[in-house]
Order: structure tokens, then sequence, then C-alpha cells
């Protein structure tokens, strides 16, 4: 108790900072400027960087401005969510290996019952997925599979990337692991995975089944009319080819949602000219397969009656062994993920805990484990190194803490106007500056307010800060990572591409954002 009133008078005094002088505030204005027009329009034209390079040059900015110093900066980094970030990463990339995304995508076409019946398993599996794997990494390896599936069925697809879209963010409020923002509650609130999850869970369960009602009411007739019927095409896709797509998902989600729309727009021949390589690497392997053959018999061919019995004995006693290795190290993959959701469940330290899974897969792989780290989001981590200093650069101006003094009587969480205040403030905010820098910024002074209160108002008010910053992704196109990862995926699918407008998103993303962010306020606990 006394190190809790330590903590919340430690945090009192940081956000009730006087303002700095004038030089840092103006300095301090446009490096912080600078970071998040390239955190929100990566592609702009006068500086086309990128978020990574961008959160570099905020960072940077704030040293050599003399906002903050060097040591300040170093110390700004937060290394338990970096290390959680990383583990998280890693994981997800061995049980894409494992086939644990295949095995989704079956479940998703598995006995269908129609278009509603499909709406509510997309929503239930992307839920569920981006809780345990991250909303971006759901978004990514599920994207073409249901753009299969609708095909398949001869479905409209825009409903079915909203609701996969839409289900991966609200899913992904449920747990610490599941999207960016939450690992930074979790690791500056200290609430363990067991209190996230208990505290977020309900609002989740009842914010996807809102979410899935919307959907069905607002495409009812469109979900009640096949594709083949408005527009007289249509083809049957095969089961197996529904369930046949592999990701690199780490990798590729935050490419995706770093170069947003304008990679593709720009440049739309480099999907065919990647393609066409990956078509030539098959075409060398084959030729110098047939070499291979070529070499092994003067005919150029091996006739089936010359393989002697043993030789063919050996080869497929040698094809179990590898088949039976193969299901025992995907056992194991499963078994390590289980257990660390075990272990994070009772209350061990999340950070450590997913590097340890992580480092268990590497060893359980027994190969070089580079290819797998490889496909590891570093970029995702250097831009959380330059977004931690910049934020911490723009809280030493004193403008945020003089901002939140404004707001804070009418923001306290332990009255409805003050929690609606509060919702609206978090949602405008992570989608004018994204979330991540709206927890950053938000955090520590919501929680400091609270805290003066009780301590269970301290920890309601990091939930509801989880909550609606995640929710309020699903507002615009532009919300959040996922659905920009959504929209590129569905672009980039050869021979199923669709493109997800932004007014098509908006239409959908207004009402669902405003009555699942509503419904799931009164169910935080």
């Amino acid at each position: 108790m006394i190190k809790r009133k330590k903590r919340s008078r430690r945090i009192k005094t940081r956000t009730t900072m006087a303002l700095a002088a004038t030089y840092k505030i103006v300095l301090g204005s446009i490096a912080f400027a600078i970071f998040w027009v390239l955190a929100v329009f990566p592609a702009v034209p006068l500086l086309p960087i990128g978020r990574t390079a961008g959160s570099l040059l905020g960072a940077m900015l704030m040293v050599l401005f003399r906002v903050i110093t060097p040591d300040e900066a170093y110390a700004a980094i937060d290394l338990p969510i970096l290390g959680l970030l990383f583990g998280t990463m890693v994981v997800s990339v061995y049980l894409e290996r494992a086939d644990m995304f295949k095995y989704l995508g079956k479940l998703l076409s598995w006995k269908s019952k129609g278009a509603k019946d499909l709406i509510c398993r997309i929503c239930l599996v992307s839920a569920i997925s981006s809780a345990f794997f991250t909303n971006d990494t759901s978004c990514v390896i599920l994207t073409e599979f249901v753009l299969k599936i609708a095909r398949q069925h001869n479905l409209p697809p825009h409903p079915f990337l909203l609701a996969l879209a839409s289900s991966a963010n609200i899913g992904s409020s449920a747990t610490p692991i599941g999207n960016p923002q939450n690992l930074v509650i979790a690791v500056q609130s200290k609430i363990s995975f067991g209190d996230f999850l208990v505290g977020v869970l309900p609002a989740m369960l009842v914010g996807v089944s809102v979410n899935v009602l919307i959907l069905i009411i607002m495409y009812w007739r469109l979900l009640s009319v096949h594709k083949d019927e408005e527009d007289g095409t249509g083809e049957i896709v095969g089961e197996d080819d529904v369930s046949s797509h592999r990701f690199s998902p780490a990798t590729m989600s935050h490419i995706s949602a770093s170069n947003s729309m304008d990679h593709v727009q720009s440049s739309p021949n480099n999907i065919n000219g990647s393609l066409a390589t990956h078509l030539d690497s098959i075409r060398n392997r084959i030729n110098s397969g047939d070499q291979l053959e070529s070499q092994r018999s003067p005919c150029g061919s091996i006739d089936s009656n010359d393989i002697s019995t043993p030789a063919q004995f050996s080869e497929e006693k040698e094809s179990k062994t590898e088949h039976w290795k193969n299901k025992m190290w995907k056992l194991c993959v499963y078994l390590v993920t289980i257990g660390m959701l075990v272990a994070l469940l009772m209350g061990l330290n999340m950070s450590w805990t997913a590097i340890t899974a992580s480092l268990a897969l590497v060893v359980l792989d027994f190969k070089d484990a580079r290819p797998c780290l490889e496909k590891v989001s570093y970029s995702l981590l250097i831009f959380f190194c330059g977004m931690f200093i910049t934020v911490e650069g723009f809280n030493k101006t004193g403008i945020p803490s003089t901002l939140w003094n404004f707001m804070e009587p009418h923001a306290q969480v332990d009255r409805v106007s003050g929690i609606a205040v509060l919702a609206i403030v978090i949602l405008l905010l992570s989608n004018v500056a994204s979330n991540v820098p709206t927890v950053l910024l938000l955090g520590g002074r919501v929680a400091a307010s609270a805290a003066a209160i009780s301590a269970s108002e301290e920890k309601k008010a990091w939930l509801i800060l989880a909550w609606v910053s995640t929710v309020a992704g699903n507002l615009s196109l532009l919300g959040s990572a996922a659905n920009l990862i959504v929209c590129e995926q569905a672009r980039r699918a050869p021979q199923l591409d669709y493109t997800l407008s932004f007014w098509n998103h908006l239409k959908f993303g207004v009402p669902s954002t405003l009555i699942v962010t509503a419904i799931g306020l009164t169910l935080i606990r």
C-alpha cells in the first residue's frame, strides 16, 4: 500500500509539471510534430522516409534540440516492452511454421451453413487468434483465407474483410499480448496477465457479439444474395485451396502497416515481379532436380522396376520417421505456447516469459534460427525505441501536463460523465495521433488521477484506456495497422484482389466503434 502511494505521488508530480522554457516548448513541439506526421502519413511526399525512420528522427531532434539529455533518452526506452514484443513475435513465427494458422483457415470453411454463419466464424476466430497472437499477425495470415472462402461461396468480400479487421481489433483488447498498446499498459501499470484478461474479457466477448449483429444487420441483403446472382460470375474454389496459404506474420504485418496503401499504388508491378521471381525459382529447382535425376540414370529417368526393394523400404521408413518427427515438433510448439500462456496467467514476468518461450522453440527446432529470426519485425522494435524517446521529450515540454490539468476535473473515472469524456478524448487522440502514442501520453496521467480516488479506480482507468484505444482503431481505415493490413493484403492477393475503400469502412466503422465502445465501458471491471 505504501509503495502504491509513493508510486502515485511520483506519477502525480510528473503530471503537474510546469511548462518548460519557451525554446524547449517550440523545438520539442516541432520534433513531436515531425514524428506525428511521419507516423500517421509514412509516405508523405516532402519526407517519404517511413514510420521507423520518422520515429528515430523525432528522437534525434529531441536530443539535438536539448529538450532531453542523451542519458534521459536512453532511460526513456522501456526494455521490458521491447522484450515482450520480441518474444511474442518469435513465438508467432514458430506457430505459423507449425501450421497453426492453416488449421484456423480450415476451421473457417468447415461445414459452413451460409454467409451469416461465415460472418460469425470469421469474427470469432479473428478475435480469439488476435487475443493470443496479436491482431496484426491474425490479419496478415487470415485475409487471403477469407477472400478465398468468400469466392468459394460466391459472396461479396467486403463484409467479411470488415468482420476480420474489426473483430481482430476488438479481440486483441482482451490480453496484454494482443496489441502493442496493451503491452505498454500492462508493463507500465503492473497489472498481471490474469487480472487484465478478467477485467476486459466480458467487454471483449460482448463487443464481438455486438459487432457481429451490426455486420449482419447492415449487410443483411448483401449476405442474402449470392455474388453470381448479382454480376453473373462466380467460380468455385476447392477446399484444399482455401487452406493452402502461408505467410511470414511478424515481418509482413508491419511492412504493410508502415507502407500503408501507398506502396501498392506507387509500384503495382512489384507484386507481379515477386510472383515471377518465385515461379522462376521453382522452375530452377525442377530443372536442377531433372539434371540430378539424369545424372543418376544414363537414360535420363529411373524406371520404377529398377529400384530395389530394400532401397524402397529404406526410403519409406525414412519418410515415416520424418513425418513423425514433424508431428512431434508441432506438438512441442503448441505445448510451449500453452506453457507460456499458463505462465503469464500465473503472474510471472511477462517479458522474460515470452523470451523464454521463444528461445525454447529455437532450441527445440534444432536448426539454425537465423531464417526464423529474420522474420521478426526489427523495424517495429526500432520504431518503439524512437517513439519512447520522442514522447518522453514531448512530456518534458510540459504541454501534455498542462492540457491534462485542464481536462482532469471533467474526466474522473468514478462517475459516468467523467468516463464518457475520457473515452471521447482517447477515441479522438487514438485516431489523430495513433493509439500507442496516445497510451504513452495519457497513461500515467489518467492512472495518477484515478489513484487519488482509490487503487481499484486506478486499475479500472488503465483497463478503460486499453479498451477504448484498441476499439478506436475500428473508426476508420487509417485507425489501426490491422485495418491497413487487411486492405493491402486484399489488394495483393493473386487472382482474388479486392479494394476495401475508405468510405466502405467508415460507413461501418463509425456506428460499430461508438456502439461497441459504449457497451464495453459498462462491462470493464
